[in-house]
């Protein structure tokens, strides 16, 4: 098998354009570095907690409302929302990926909170949330 010699010159010109494009980016980069070393954003500390805290809220909300978790936090959330909406609700994930779904007993069965009553529950489950993580936090 022969090569063409135009083909060889064509890869040995892209190759040098690769490079030279390589060098450009990498001078560009340190000239941003050197250029935004003087630059730092500093948040106080209490920025800073509130950022950890609805962390892990989000973390309890996201993950642990719909387990069987035995954490003492999630379990005061738990009893605080069920003394708000009742001890009739049930916390899942269902299998589809969908997100925390939340049931209600009734006499006919368990059935879905509607978008309305789901949208209220969500937003106090959160503001129970931060509320408990805050509290227990030093």
């Amino acid at each position: 098998m022969t090569v063409s010699p135009f083909l060889v010159k064509n890869v040995m010109r892209t190759y040098d354009q690769q490079q030279e494009t390589g060098r450009r980016i990498a001078r560009f980069k340190k000239y941003m570095d050197r250029a935004g070393m003087g630059d730092s954003v500093s948040i106080s500390r209490e920025a800073k907690r509130r950022q950890l805290v609805e962390k892990v809220a989000r973390e309890i909300v996201d993950n642990l409302i719909g387990s069987e978790s035995s954490n003492p936090v999630v379990q005061d959330i738990k009893r605080q929302l069920a003394r708000e909406f009742g001890n009739d609700l049930v916390f899942r994930y269902p299998s589809d990926g969908n997100g925390l779904q939340i049931l209600k007993r009734t006499d006919i069965g368990v059935a879905e909170l509607t978008n309305g009553q789901k949208d209220a529950f969500m937003q106090r489950l959160w503001e129970v949330a931060v509320t408990r993580v805050d509290e227990t936090m030093l």
